[in-house]
């Protein structure tokens, strides 16, 4: 172990990590602007989810459903497959979005995605 108490792997893992984050921020960022939503609540928790709900076309207070423990899980479900919908994916890429988001918002951030409108009704 070194003097300071980090390994080389350490500061690597680390610097993976920042640069994940920063990617994952900036897709989140690039989606809510295509929804011309404010991209910069990318950066602030939890009115990234609010914005996130306001997407998918749900109201504000399913926020609340995010705290209760089981019920998160299918809320996160259902938000996922309206916020497919709404940049006009079909309903794998929804599951996909729900399981994999951090594969799913750089998708819809940087690809050739285009906010159709929310609709979670349809």
């Amino acid at each position: 172990m070194t003097k300071s108490g980090f390994e080389p792997v350490h500061i690597v893992v680390l610097i993976v990590a920042l640069v994940v984050a920063v990617l994952e921020i900036a897709a989140l960022w690039r989606a809510l602007a295509k929804a011309s939503r404010p991209g910069w609540g990318a950066i602030i928790p939890i009115y990234n989810l609010y914005l996130w709900l306001k997407v998918a076309g749900r109201p504000g207070w399913w926020l609340a459903l995010y705290l209760v423990p089981g019920v998160n899980v299918i809320v996160h479900l259902v938000v996922s497959l309206d916020i497919a919908r709404s940049f006009d994916k079909g309903t794998m890429f929804g599951v996909g979005l729900w399981l994999l988001p951090w594969i799913g918002v750089p998708v819809l951030g940087f690809g050739g995605a285009r906010y159709v409108g929310a609709n979670p009704t349809a």
